[in-house]
């Protein structure tokens, strides 16, 4: 048998407050409603406010300092309503103004009229940030750092064998946890699906597309068996466009080497051919995605050999100011050369760094090798 959970009032201060109703209507308004903990967190910090101005005006300005009231006004900033921040700023106003009248003008210097005015506005801005994503206190960061791990998350390339290497590096613009770049992959027994996205934009601007993309994305992969088809008609689907979309999808047979590459719009693939020691661009195309309602891509097929791997990329690394595609490219191409005597794992991350130096974009990169 399960026990029952603990009461949250003891039954000895539940049979005192049934005796005393005046409590009893307290308890009842402090618990009441979904809001219960805005009202009962702005009573606190109102009480705290006014005490605060009563004992810097009676006992001393220097103990209870008024300064503490921009502390205050910043919690209540953090975690109230923005209703209920208003009714906090109306008690702190009261409290400057008793310790003014107390104590004289003096007491409440220009400076920190100024702080207390600059955390309030700061204050509301805060607030109504929270209001409009309904949410209390910090949940709001809590849930955007949730989706960033996912995001992490869905960014790893499954477990391979021992016949085979990966690598993936993530560099979103500016150092943000989130771009325009993204991942998704799947593996169902020796068939390797990967899906390299870059939307339109860079950084946050482009991330909040790219996390909702990359659910619709990841769900479409390996449920589907023509993948850039699918996401086409998505995003043509929609009343509202998602910018421009383009994409590489590799199909591989993890136990005979054998790949397909399509591509929608998306740089292209390029393939290190351990025979003749070169890289090799892939042949194959598409238009971006979410322009045409039925969209035709030319795939590209061929067989990893022992030594040979595969590079997937995004335009973050090839496009540079004053400089065409095709020039970067053969830099990309150049700077690759290094990653064979170095190792495709060791060389990756370097061969990002030294690509996006000097401008600031979204990179992305996928190898994928056969040691």
């Amino acid at each position: 048998m399960s026990s029952r959970p603990a009461p949250l009032i003891p039954p000895r201060l539940r049979a005192i407050l049934v005796r005393v109703p005046f409590l009893v209507r307290i308890v009842r308004f402090l618990r009441r409603g979904p809001l219960a903990r805005d009202r009962n967190l702005l009573i606190t910090l109102s009480v705290l406010t006014l005490l605060l101005g009563a004992l810097a005006a009676r006992v001393s300005s220097e103990l209870f300092s008024p300064s503490l009231l921009v502390l205050v006004t910043l919690v209540g900033g953090l975690q109230l309503r923005l209703r209920s921040l208003v009714v906090l700023i109306g008690a702190v106003g009261v409290a400057l103004t008793y310790i003014g009248v107390a104590l004289g003008p003096r007491s409440v210097s220009l400076g920190l009229l100024v702080t207390i005015g600059f955390t309030s506005v700061l204050a509301f801005l805060m607030a109504r940030t929270r209001g409009k994503l309904g949410v209390q206190g910090l949940r709001g960061d809590a849930m955007l750092l949730e989706l960033r791990d996912r995001l992490k998350r869905q960014g790893d390339l499954p477990a391979l064998s021992k016949d085979w290497g990966q690598r993936v590096v993530l560099k979103q613009a500016g150092g943000s946890s989130f771009g325009g770049d993204f991942l998704v992959s799947t593996r169902h027994d020796d068939i390797l699906e990967v899906a390299l996205v870059d939307v339109s934009g860079k950084g946050v601007d482009a991330g909040t597309r790219a996390l909702m993309l990359s659910g619709t994305f990841g769900g479409l992969l390996g449920s589907v068996e023509s993948f850039l088809p699918a996401c086409n008609a998505y995003l043509h689907r929609q009343p509202e466009g998602e910018g421009f979309v383009t994409a590489v999808h590799l199909r591989l047979d993890l136990s005979t080497g054998a790949y397909e590459i399509t591509s929608a719009g998306h740089p292209p693939v390029v393939k290190f051919d351990a025979g003749t020691g070169t890289w090799q661009v892939s042949a194959a195309k598409g238009v971006v995605l979410g322009v045409v309602p039925d969209l035709h891509c030319e795939p590209d097929n061929g067989v990893l050999h022992k030594g040979d791997a595969l590079m997937l990329y995004t335009d973050g690394l090839i496009e540079q100011p004053g400089r065409d595609i095709d020039s970067g490219l053969d830099r990309l191409l150049g700077e690759a050369e290094r990653l064979v005597p170095s190792g495709f794992y060791d060389g990756a991350r370097p061969l990002v760094n030294s690509m996006s130096a000097g401008h600031n974009d979204d990179c992305a990169l996928i190898l994928i090798w056969r040691p």
